[in-house]
């Protein structure tokens, strides 16, 4: 190409990031909210479903988290409204019906459920209107432009990342002087997949030994084959045992029960997924049992403010935090935007987020992950069906998967 040539195309480019820049400038400017006018969230949640556990108290806790920035004037003086819909568990065309109702009462930013799959409908529809989409608490880089093309660069998880997740519980098995480890992997979701596929990939650089590697799937989702999958476990010893699933969909009781029942008692780990004690059997109880997670749900969290809260809401698990972090994070994005509820002017503070404080810890996104990385983890172990917080890890790389 000539030099003439490529000057007109670089003022031509100029001219174009010009014209781009005042069509920012001007929906920014559309989209600013006069003084003390509210800002609506509109909040697709399971109230009865799957993800019940995981979306009820993250609601919960943004709730009184909204109060208490309503109590110090809003956000650069507009109070934060959530209006709520409920999925009703794992109904697509409600999920879809919902964000729609949500819409069209007038919320200026979506937030869906907490599993990708799930949620999909309601974050296809928000984004379509061009509003900025986030789930509290969706665990896998999906949640993005990966699943929903350009106009998913509107969506956003302030969940952690499963590729981050795995590599956390890998280094943290590495600290615990584990060196060889059986792989179980829940197949009926991404995140679960993708949880033991970033655990593989960093115990392998760490120097780890995988012995075996197995799948099954929950029996809420028509799966039959824990026991299979406990059996041929138990047959290839190994110093942890890895999975990530959670009690809800109703693989995790009868795994763990399955090993210990066979006198397995080797530790398993598990992801966030695994959180809570809503799931644990009665005999035998659960024992020698770890999971990652964003915050000790149980009153033992270094944060007294977690404390408080999950005492307030009676909280089933750690990622309750997920609901407040959302908040924070939202709250931080408008005020860097002057104000504006702009989709796409939300969106592009949100993607320079890097260690933003929110009450979940630290926060940040990068123009790939839309979901968050280098979190700190709390570790939990659980004796006797008794949890009690055991360690603190943040990963050190993010591998890939």
């Amino acid at each position: 190409m000539s030099r003439s040539r490529r000057g007109d195309g670089v003022r031509r480019i100029g001219i174009l990031a010009v014209a781009a820049a005042a069509l920012v400038l001007a929906a920014t400017a559309a989209a600013r909210t006069h003084a003390g006018t509210p800002i609506v969230i509109g909040w697709a949640h399971d109230s009865t479903g799957p993800m019940a556990p995981f979306d009820g108290p993250a609601l919960a806790a943004a709730q009184i988290r909204v109060a208490q920035i309503n109590a110090k004037g809003g956000v650069d003086g507009h109070p934060l409204v959530i209006k709520t819909c409920d999925t009703q568990g794992d109904n697509p065309a409600v999920s879809k019906t919902c964000a729609d109702k949500l819409i069209a009462e007038g919320s200026n930013v979506i937030f869906t459920t907490c599993d990708v799959d799930l949620a999909a409908p309601a974050v296809q529809e928000s984004i379509n209107k061009g509003l900025l989409t986030i789930a509290p608490c969706i665990g896998t880089d999906q949640m993005g432009p990966s699943r929903f093309g350009a106009k998913g660069a509107l969506a956003f998880s302030f969940g952690n990342v499963a590729q981050d997740e795995g590599s956390a519980m890998a280094q943290f098995a590495w600290a615990k002087g584990w060196r060889t480890a059986d792989l179980a992997t829940d197949t009926v979701i991404v995140y679960f997949k993708n949880v033991v596929q970033a655990f593989a990939a960093r115990w392998k650089q760490l120097g780890g030994k995988v012995v075996d590697q197995e799948s099954y799937q929950d029996p809420a989702f028509h799966g039959n084959n824990v026991q299979n999958a406990v059996s041929r476990i138990n047959s290839h010893k190994a110093d942890v045992i890895v999975t990530a699933t959670a009690g809800a969909y109703g693989a995790l009781a009868p795994l763990i029960t399955g090993l210990r029942t066979l006198g397995n008692n080797t530790p398993v780990l598990n992801s966030w997924a695994g959180d809570g004690v809503y799931w644990l059997p009665k005999s035998p109880k659960v024992t020698n049992y770890y999971f990652v997670t964003y915050a000790d749900a149980f009153g033992g969290d270094p944060n007294k403010a977690i404390n408080a809260l999950a005492k307030k809401i009676h909280a089933a698990t750690g990622g309750f935090v997920t609901g407040p972090a959302a908040i924070d994070g939202l709250a931080t994005a408008i005020r860097e935007a002057g104000g504006s509820t702009n989709g796409a002017a939300l969106a592009a503070k949100m993607v320079k987020f890097h260690n933003v404080p929110t009450l979940s810890g630290l926060v940040s996104f990068s123009p790939q992950l839309h979901v968050v990385f280098h979190r700190q983890y709390r570790v939990i172990e659980i004796n006797n069906n008794v949890p009690r917080l055991v360690a603190e890890v943040v990963a050190k790389v993010v591998p890939k998967i």
